[in-house]
């Protein structure tokens, strides 16, 4: 089902908060690591926000994941101070691990890693008689 656009507007305030969370103020529970929200989606009742992460720089992005699973409840209180004014509902936030980014990194080390020969002319001459 197509998500409404009160929903979509909701998701984008929870989007951006939430990043300014993870930069701003979890700073020692996460070190150097550069998180981003590749997206998020919300519950029809706005109750319930799925958040859709992906870690650059980091050895163990499942070990990451775990720290904010253990941490979500003062995660959820910083972001529920950023937005009490402008929504009724803090939602419950459930994490997951995007892979899409890591995915596309390994196909680009796997085409990096391809060894192409270079094409003859001849052959190319060959081919059109």
């Amino acid at each position: 089902m197509a998500e409404s656009n009160r929903q979509r507007k909701f998701a984008s305030l929870i989007q951006q908060e939430l990043a300014e969370v993870f930069q701003r103020e979890t700073t020692h529970l996460l070190g150097n690591a550069f998180i981003t929200i590749t997206r998020v989606h919300v519950s029809p009742d706005l109750g319930v926000a799925r958040v859709h992460l992906s870690f650059m720089l980091a050895k163990d992005p499942q070990g990451l994941l775990d720290t904010i699973e253990e941490n979500k409840k003062d995660i959820r209180h910083k972001l529920g101070q950023r937005i009490r004014k402008e929504v009724r509902i803090i939602p419950e936030l459930a994490f997951f691990l995007d892979e899409g980014a890591e995915y596309a990194q390994k196909i680009d080390s796997l085409l990096d890693s391809l060894e192409i020969p270079e094409e003859d002319p001849d052959d190319e001459l060959e081919a059109d008689d």
